[in-house]
């Protein structure tokens, strides 16, 4: 099939308005807490609103791509993110909150289920290890890029009128005063308008599955489901999306109440230095997958993630939590990639159904949140947050027990003998 470096360029695109979407909650947490008088409960279902739906929707979403074809399902995500943008922006109150997260959640889920195959179709089969990772690096990038503006608009909007030009002029007179991060999800309503159009004039080619990238019928799904080691690795996906979350949902709030550090500016920094340091600490991890068993690999950073967030959690310096929370996701980098790619490894057929059920995990992020909020209302979030360390600890033993039928292939140091 012809290549199609254009429609890639579109999905690198298409990768950073997801990830500026959905990576904002974290920032976003204290102002929607204080707000809505919400408990720690309340607070924790706001990523359970937006992650379940990867849950309800990743296997439905394979099978409606198949029936009604690429182009017409990303413009159906992006209509989704915009109404449910639109409806909230414009009816600022909790219960609309949760039900547009619960939407946009849903358009996200049905992008990522979409785009993945399409990158390797348009981009080409060989190139796909190397897309995949620019798709990896843009995500990040986004994450970072998502709190930094939420910083700059509040900011924008809580200085005197006077002060207003441009974008905040505009948004100034439509934001309600008291809630000034909701002009978020202005922005958000515009980019998912501004894809809208572009996804509209743009040709899809047809993208032509491998039969085992296929999502398969319900058959294959039972005969997966039997299978212990699917059962195992999604734990471990939505292990990882739990603590990638429970982390990142939580850290500005954690150094709000503990520390005293402004929420819409060192907290938001932080969040956005957080999905930087991952995204960094990605392409080494890229560079030691070529030298070390990817087992080891997870084990170490695992490991050092570990002591990383119990320095955060325990440490009575604003400064060394700050940072020993920015610098957990570095650790955190290669463990998405390296799960993923020892559970597809761990079978020998029926990969694109065992996928879904992969894609379905990362419901994690929405029920951790739940469970540290929850146990965070009867004692504190720093109680709370230790959930995160079970999460980490089931990762680690992926490192011990996994046992791949294929490896991932390193380059040898030592010199062959003569």
């Amino acid at each position: 099939m012809k290549r199609s470096y254009s429609i890639v360029l579109l999905i690198l695109v298409i990768f950073f308005v997801i990830s500026f979407l959905t990576n904002i909650l974290g920032a976003l947490n204290p102002s929607v807490s204080l707000s809505f008088d919400l408990s720690e409960t309340m607070a924790g279902f706001l990523p359970f609103a937006f992650f379940i739906a990867y849950g309800v929707m990743s296997i439905p979403a394979g099978f409606m791509v198949e029936q009604y074809g690429e182009k017409k399902m990303i413009l159906f995500a992006f209509v989704l993110a915009f109404a449910a943008s639109v409806l909230f922006a414009g009816l600022p109150s909790f219960g609309v909150f949760v039900f547009s997260l619960f939407t946009i959640g849903t358009g996200m889920a049905i992008l990522q289920v979409v785009i993945n195959p399409l990158l390797r179709v348009t981009g080409g089969e060989e190139h796909y290890a190397f897309t995949s990772v620019m798709a990896q690096l843009v995500f990040g990038a986004a994450s970072f890029v998502s709190p930094q503006v939420y910083s700059w608009l509040v900011v924008g909007l809580d200085s005197p009128a006077t002060e207003h030009s441009g974008i905040i002029e505009i948004l100034s007179g439509i934001v309600p005063p008291e809630m000034t991060w909701v002009s978020m999800y202005w922005i958000f309503a515009l980019f998912s308008l501004a894809m809208i159009l572009i996804i509209f004039v743009v040709r899809f080619p047809k993208v032509e599955l491998n039969e085992d990238e296929k999502v398969g019928s319900k058959e294959n799904y039972l005969i997966l489901f039997k299978n212990k080691l699917v059962i195992l690795y999604f734990f471990g996906i939505f292990a990882y999306v739990g603590v990638e979350q429970g982390i990142s949902y939580w850290m500005s709030k954690f150094l709000q109440i503990y520390h005293g550090l402004d929420f819409e500016t060192v907290g938001a920094k932080a969040v956005g230095n957080f999905w930087g340091l991952m995204t960094i600490g990605g392409i080494l991890g890229l560079i030691l997958l070529k030298v070390m068993d990817s087992k080891l690999v997870l084990k170490l950073f695992t490991s050092i993630a570990i002591i990383s967030l119990a320095v955060a959690l325990f440490s009575s310096s604003a400064d060394i939590s700050l940072y020993a929370f920015q610098t957990s996701g570095f650790f955190l980098s290669v463990m998405y990639p390296i799960i993923l790619s020892l559970a597809l490894n761990s079978v020998s057929k029926h990969h694109g159904s065992f996928a879904g059920i992969l894609m379905t995990g990362i419901m994690g992020g929405a029920v951790v949140q739940l469970l540290i909020g929850f146990i965070s209302d009867f004692t504190s979030l720093k109680v709370g947050m230790f959930f995160n360390f079970v999460a980490l600890a089931y990762i680690l033993s992926i490192g011990f027990w996994a046992k791949p039928i294929i490896s991932n292939k390193t380059i040898s140091l030592k010199k062959k003998q003569e």
